[in-house]
């Protein structure tokens, strides 16, 4: 028994070593680009149509004045211009949790998933702060699948509109991406 394991362990490791050996030849073969483009993003806060709620927050979120402690989930439309009407290009997915105690500011993990258009079927991951008061903000991208395989670079995104009579939100954002 004791030997037949050991067999199907070796067998096991020299096959996943060479799809790794494959794989990573395929990725050395193409060459690293950087990509630039806009999105925007449509933010329904308010509403029947919402497209962000709460989930959690602690004991003492609603005494705070930066909303420390509070969760959120949103899953927003992702669009080519800044009008509702514009051409849709998919959807942002992700969460936000304002994290600090002194400043309005969020941890947000996002993907930004890409449905229709030339990014169709890939998606960029951004995980980071945002100062939600500054004018412009900075994020990382961390990673990516499809065209944005092994992504990586910035995002600033700042905020196009925000009717609070709606509680409609439009955030530009600008991604500078190296891919291969």
């Amino acid at each position: 028994m004791a030997l037949t394991l050991t067999k199907l362990l070796l067998f096991s490791f020299l096959v996943s070593s060479t799809v790794l050996t494959a794989k990573s030849k395929l990725l050395t073969s193409k060459r690293e680009k950087l990509t630039r483009f806009l999105v925007y993003v449509h933010d329904q806060n308010a509403g029947s149509n919402a497209t962000t709620v709460n989930v959690a927050q602690a004991s003492t979120t609603n005494q705070s004045a930066t909303s420390f402690g509070l969760v959120g989930i949103f899953d927003d439309a992702l669009t080519m211009g800044p009008e509702m009407s514009s051409k849709n290009l998919g959807r942002l997915q992700g969460m936000v949790a304002f994290a600090s105690r002194t400043e309005v500011a969020v941890l947000m993990s996002m993907n930004f998933v890409f449905t229709k258009g030339k990014y169709n079927g890939s998606s960029l991951t951004v995980v980071g702060r945002n100062l939600l008061f500054s004018k412009v903000r900075e994020m990382p991208i961390v990673g990516g699948t499809g065209l944005f395989r092994l992504a990586r670079g910035y995002v600033q995104t700042s905020t196009y509109l925000f009717d609070p009579n709606t509680g409609l939100l439009v955030l530009v954002y600008d991604f500078s991406v190296y891919h291969y």
